[in-house]
C-alpha cells in the first residue's frame, strides 16, 4: 500500500461515526461523580481547586469505561492515585529547574510507553497520567498547594470508585454479556453447520467469555451461579457440533441420517439461544418443547450408529447441563477455589513488571513505542515553549493521547483529534461568547459535555474529541481563563502535536507486515503441539493428561487472534509484504484454520481411560510435533514447508478400527499440504 492511499485510509477510519449500543446510564453516573466533585471544589475551595479535582475524576471515569473485565472502582482508584503522584512529583521536580521536569517527562512517556506490555487498560491510564499531568502542574504555585490538589485529584478518583460501588449500573452485565455471546455464537456455529458441515468457527467469543470468567477473589464469591459452568459447557460442545456435522466422522454427506443431524444441530441452535437469552437478561430459560424433543427422539438410535451416535448422545447430555446452569437461581455459587482468580492490584505490580521486563528487547513493538513516545514528547515540549503561545504543554498532550504501538491507530487518532478538536473549541467558544458563564455554569457546561463524551467514546474517537475540547475551554473558563487566551492555542498545538505524532512513526516506525511470517510460523509450531497432546491420548489413553490438551488449544487461540490482529494491522501500512502477499497470508490462515480443526473432530472423540492404546497413534503425534517445529523454522526462513515425515506415517497406517482416528489424520495431512500450497511461489 502507499503512503497516500494509507493516509487516506487512516484520515477516513479516524473520522468514521459508529453505530454501537450507548449505555446512558454508566454516562450518567460518572457526569455525576464529576459533577459532585466540581460543586465541591466550588463551594469549599474555589475555582482552583475544582479544576484540579475534575482532572481526577474526568481520569477516574475514563478509565472506568475502558473495556476491561477488572472491577471499575479498581480502575477508578489506579487512575487517581496514579495521576495524584504523577502530578505531586512533576511540580515537585518542575518547579525548581525546567530542565529536571524535561527529563521527569521523558522518564514518565517512556513508563507510558512500557506500560502497553501489560495491557492496553493499562497503557491508556498511564497514557492519560502524563497528558492530564501537564497541565496541572501548571496550577499550583507552591509544594503546599501542589500537594494539597493532588489530595483533590486523589479524592476525584475515589468519588467516582464510590459512586460506582452505591449505585451499580446492570451489576455483571459486561460478563452477562460475554457468556451470553460465547453461547450464541454456538448457536450460529450450529445453524450453519446444517448447510455447511465443515463451516468455520471464530474462537474469539470463547476468549472473550474466558477473560470474562477471570474474576478476583472477592468476585468469586458473589459471582451469579449462572455465569459459573456455562463456559466449559460451551467450550465442550463446540468440537461434539463439528463432529455430528462433519461427514468424515460423523453422518453421511446424505439420507435420513443426515436429515436427522440438520434436525439436531437446528434443536441446538435453538437451545443454545434459549440459554444465551436467559444469562444476558437473568430471567428463566425459554426453550419451544419440539427442539427438547428432537434432542432426545429415541428414533436417533435407529438413524444413527457410531461415532454420529456417540456425538448426538453427547451433545443432548451437554445441552441439557447448559439449560440447567443458565436457569436463574440455579446451581451453586461458586467456589473461590475452583474459579480463574484475577490478581487484586497490589499482585498485578510484579506481573506488570515481568511484562514490561519482556519487552525491554531489541525489535519489541511496545519497546519502539516507548522510545518514540519519549521522543515526540520531549520534542512537542521544547517546541511549544519555543514558540509565542501560551499552554505549551498542549502539543506534547496532543501526542501522547494519540500516539499508540502500532501505525493505523496512531495515524486515525492524530486526523480525529485535530477535527474533533477543532469542532469542539468552536462550538464551546460560541457558546461562551453568547452566555458569557461564571464558574458555577462553566462548571455545568463542562459537566454536560464530559458526560456526552462519556456516553459516546465509543462511537469514535472524533466525537469523543469533540466533546473532550468543549469540556476543557469550559473547565478552564471556570479557572478564569478567557476564551481569546486558549482557544487558538489549543488549535494550533493540538495541530503540532498529531502532526509529531505521525512524523515520529514515520521516522521510528514498527511494522507489523514483516513480522507476519513469524505470527504464521508461531500459529503452526502451536497447532501442532495441540495435534500432539491430543494424539497422545489416543497412544496412552489411560496415562495421557487431559490438562495437556486444554492448554495446548488455548495456546493456538493465543496464537491465532495474535496472526489475525497483525494480519489486520499490516493491511493498513504502506509497506511492501516482503514475501508473503495478503493472499498467501490468507490462504495460508484458512489452511491453519481447517488443520485446527481436524485436531478438533479427534478431540471431540478422545477415548476414555479404560481404552486401550490405538496402535500408530504415538508415532504420529510423534512426526507431527516434529514436523511442524521443523515447518514453523521453515515458514520463518521464507522456505516452503515439507511435510514427508507426516505422509510416510499416514500413508503406512493400516489399523485395523482406527475409525475416526484415520479419517481426520487424512484431512490433517491435507491441510498441512495447503499450507505448503499457499507458501510456495
Amino acid at each position: 500500500m502507499s503512503w497516500l492511499r494509507a493516509l487516506k485510509d487512516t484520515a477516513r477510519s479516524g473520522m468514521t461515526v459508529e453505530r454501537t449500543p450507548l449505555e446512558p446510564l454508566l454516562a450518567l453516573r460518572a457526569a455525576v461523580g464529576l459533577a459532585v466533585v466540581i460543586g465541591a471544589g466550588l463551594a469549599l475551595s474555589g475555582p482552583g481547586a475544582a479544576v484540579s479535582s475534575a482532572f481526577g475524576a474526568f481520569m477516574a471515569a475514563i478509565a472506568t469505561l475502558q473495556k476491561s473485565w477488572r472491577p471499575r472502582p479498581d480502575l477508578a482508584l489506579a487512575s487517581g492515585l496514579t495521576l495524584a503522584v504523577s502530578t505531586f512529583v512533576g511540580y515537585a521536580v518542575g518547579s525548581s529547574h525546567t530542565g529536571l521536569f524535561l527529563a521527569l517527562l521523558a522518564a514518565w512517556a517512556f513508563a507510558a510507553g512500557m506500560m502497553w506490555a501489560a495491557g492496553p487498560t493499562a497503557g491508556i491510564i498511564a497514557s492519560g497520567n502524563v497528558a492530564i499531568m501537564l497541565v496541572t502542574v501548571t496550577l499550583p504555585t507552591s509544594v503546599p498547594q501542589a500537594a494539597g490538589q493532588a489530595a483533590m485529584i486523589a479524592a476525584g478518583g475515589m468519588v467516582q470508585a464510590l459512586l460506582i460501588v452505591l449505585f451499580p449500573v446492570r451489576r455483571w452485565g459486561a460478563h452477562r454479556d460475554a457468556l451470553a455471546d460465547a453461547l450464541a455464537a454456538e448457536a450460529d456455529y450450529a445453524r450453519r453447520l446444517r448447510q455447511d458441515p465443515v463451516a468455520p468457527f471464530d474462537p474469539q467469543p470463547l476468549m472473550k467469555a474466558r477473560d470474562a470468567a477471570t474474576v478476583t477473589v472477592r468476585q468469586a464469591r458473589r459471582r451469579p451461579a449462572e455465569l459459573h459452568g456455562a463456559r466449559g459447557l460451551a467450550e465442550r460442545i463446540r468440537p461434539v457440533l463439528a463432529s455430528l456435522a462433519d461427514p468424515a466422522v460423523g453422518a453421511p454427506a446424505a439420507g435420513p441420517a443426515r436429515d436427522r443431524v440438520r434436525e439436531l444441530l437446528a434443536a441446538a441452535g435453538a437451545v443454545l439461544d434459549a440459554a444465551a437469552d436467559a444469562i444476558r437478561h437473568g430471567d428463566p430459560v425459554r426453550l419451544p418443547a419440539p427442539d427438547l424433543a428432537v434432542l432426545k427422539s429415541p428414533d436417533t438410535a435407529d438413524l444413527l450408529t457410531g461415532a454420529p451416535l456417540r456425538a448426538a448422545r453427547r451433545l443432548a447430555a451437554l445441552l441439557d447441563d447448559v439449560l440447567e446452569t443458565a436457569e436463574p437461581g440455579s446451581g451453586r455459587t461458586a467456589d473461590p477455589g475452583e474459579s480463574m482468580l484475577r490478581p487484586t492490584l497490589p499482585g498485578l505490580v510484579p506481573l506488570g513488571w515481568k511484562a514490561v521486563r519482556a519487552e525491554l528487547r531489541p525489535g519489541s513493538p511496545v519497546l519502539r513505542h516507548a522510545v518514540r513516545l519519549t521522543a515526540v514528547v520531549c520534542a512537542g515540549s521544547l517546541i511549544g515553549q519555543a514558540l509565542p503561545f501560551g499552554h505549551a504543554y498542549w502539543a506534547p498532550m496532543a501526542s501522547v493521547m494519540v500516539m499508540r504501538p502500532d501505525f493505523s491507530q496512531t495515524y486515525s487518532r492524530a486526523v480525529a483529534r485535530f477535527a474533533g478538536t477543532l469542532v469542539g473549541v468552536a462550538v464551546a467558544t460560541g457558546i461562551v461568547q453568547l452566555t458569557q458563564p461564571g464558574s458555577y455554569l462553566s462548571g455545568f457546561l463542562a459537566v454536560v459535555s464530559a458526560g456526552l463524551m462519556y456516553g459516546l467514546m465509543r462511537t469514535g474517537y472524533a466525537v469523543a474529541q469533540v466533546f473532550v475540547s468543549a469540556y476543557v475551554v469550559f473547565l478552564l473558563g471556570m479557572g478564569g481563563a478567557r476564551w481569546d487566551q486558549t482557544v487558538p492555542d489549543r488549535v494550533a498545538l493540538t495541530l503540532l502535536g498529531g502532526l509529531l505524532a505521525m512524523i515520529g512513526y514515520a521516522v521510528y516506525p514498527a511494522w507489523e507486515t514483516p513480522r507476519l511470517r513469524t505470527r504464521l510460523a508461531d500459529w503452526l509450531a502451536a497447532s501442532g503441539r495441540y495435534g500432539a497432546a491430543v494424539l497422545a491420548q489416543y497412544a496412552d489413553p489411560a496415562g495421557a493428561r487431559r490438562a495437556d490438551v486444554r492448554e495446548a488449544l488455548l495456546a493456538v487461540r493465543d496464537a491465532r487472534v495474535a496472526w489475525q490482529d497483525a494480519l489486520d494491522r499490516a493491511a493498513g501500512e504502506p509497506v511492501r509484504h516482503r514475501g508473503l502477499s495478503r493472499a498467501a497470508a490468507d490462504d495460508a490462515g484458512d489452511a491453519l484454520a481447517g488443520l485446527g480443526r481436524c485436531v478438533m473432530l479427534l478431540e471431540a472423540h478422545l477415548p476414555d481411560r479404560a481404552h486401550p492404546p490405538v496402535p500408530g497413534a504415538a508415532e504420529l503425534a510423534g512426526a507431527l510435533r516434529t514436523a511442524t517445529e521443523a515447518g514453523a523454522k521453515a515458514v520463518r526462513e521464507r522456505r516452503v514447508p515439507r511435510w514427508d515425515e507426516v505422509g510416510a506415517v499416514v500413508t503406512e497406517w493400516d489399523v485395523p478400527g482406527a475409525g475416526v482416528l484415520r479419517g481426520a489424520a487424512e484431512q490433517l495431512l491435507d491441510s498441512l499440504d495447503e499450507v505448503s500450497n499457499a507458501l510456495r511461489p
